[in-house]
């Protein structure tokens, strides 16, 4: 058994969320203290992962702290990972409700594309990187709130693509400029878009029917998603309120004229406000 974590991780977990990942932080207000921590553990670890990209500027550094991470959740790492907040946290979690390791290190493992700037071969691709990433941080949440079931695991996934698929259209300015491309080739080839004219972020046609495709690809996962959350415990449902920010997202970056390469993140009154609408919805209360 793990030792308890300082005092004061589960205060820096929720203030790297906040600062990181607000949507998913706002999202955790809605479940119960004690879930909230576990919560709050696993998107700070999420948080940490993605972060790795920004924080080397090659890829070999990035991927010796992703296996550390890979390491600690084997149980390879002694000592450090309780001096590391997040890690002591997500230890915490993992003990007190049971989560699966493997997802957590599959997460850690998948994010190794991050690093590097091969593009995204195929929309089967994306849908397996997604999988493992947002899917998966979807299914372990709904674990902390209840226990596991095929209709939440179901759930999960599509929620996961959903809002994946949707990050990445937010994103593209961003990718774009480190010349990173999480738009599928297969896409951008069956439209005759140009990896370049993205590079250059240069607004074409073409680019427009791929982010049209992706947009009602994501559309059909969420419709999937919302549609199945009947199906969950309402004490589950919290697990899945982030897909509100994601619904709202998705239609702001579908209007028409919009300029795919200027970033127009949401603020967080209206994301505080969008869930807290989402939190009081049939979907979410019936």
């Amino acid at each position: 058994m793990s030792a308890a974590p300082p005092p004061d991780s589960a205060a820096f977990c929720a203030d790297l969320v906040r600062s990181h990942d607000f949507p998913r932080y706002a999202a955790t207000l809605f479940a119960p203290a004690a879930e909230r921590r576990a919560l709050l553990a696993l998107y700070a670890f999420n948080v940490e992962i993605v972060r790795v990209r920004d924080q080397v500027s090659q890829p070999l550094p990035g991927e010796i702290r992703l296996q550390w991470w890979t390491d600690m959740l084997s149980g390879h790492v002694h000592g450090s990972a309780e001096g590391n907040p997040v890690a002591a946290e997500l230890l915490r979690a993992i003990r007190d409700f049971g989560l699966p390791v493997e997802p957590l290190s599959l997460l850690a493992d998948e994010h190794q594309f991050d690093l590097y700037n091969d593009p995204m071969p195929t929309m089967a691709a994306l849908e397996g990187y997604l999988a493992a990433t947002s899917s998966a941080l979807f299914g372990l949440a709904a674990q902390v709130l209840g226990p596991p079931s095929e209709a939440a695991e179901h759930l999960a996934r599509h929620a996961g693509l959903a809002q994946g698929i949707v990050q990445i259209i937010a994103n593209l300015p961003r990718d774009a400029a480190h010349r990173q491309l999480f738009l599928p080739q297969q896409v951008l080839a069956s439209h005759g878009c140009s990896m370049e004219d993205v590079f250059a972020a240069k607004e074409t046609p073409s680019l427009r029917a791929v982010l049209d495709q992706l947009a009602g690809e994501a559309q059909q996962h969420l419709s999937t998603a919302l549609s199945q959350l009947a199906q969950l415990p309402p004490l589950v449902r919290p697990a899945f309120l982030p897909l509100s920010q994601a619904q709202a997202d998705l239609k702001r970056l579908s209007r028409p004229g919009r300029n795919p390469f200027a970033l127009q993140p949401s603020s967080r009154l209206r994301t505080l406000w969008t869930l807290w609408r989402a939190s009081r919805s049939r979907e979410f209360t019936k």
